[in-house]
């Protein structure tokens, strides 16, 4: 890490995965100012839909996205 304020982790766990559960966690985060990074998949045997999917978002220590809920 550099000098630079601290980084803080925002994990979202989703279920059921929908389009709009998806946008409205996606939504949700990055209107309290949460930056997206990734989103991983939890696929249930012979299913091509996954059970639930977790998404990763980080934001600036310094200026503390608001709180999850």
């Amino acid at each position: 890490m550099t000098d630079d304020a601290a980084i803080r982790y925002e994990v979202v766990e989703v279920a059921p995965v929908t389009e709009e559960t998806l946008a409205n966690a996606l939504n949700d985060r990055s209107s309290r100012g949460w930056g997206f990074q990734s989103i991983h998949f939890v696929m249930r045997e012979g299913s091509h839909r996954p059970a639930m999917a977790y998404l990763f978002f980080t934001g600036a220590g310094a200026g503390r996205p608001g709180p999850s809920q």
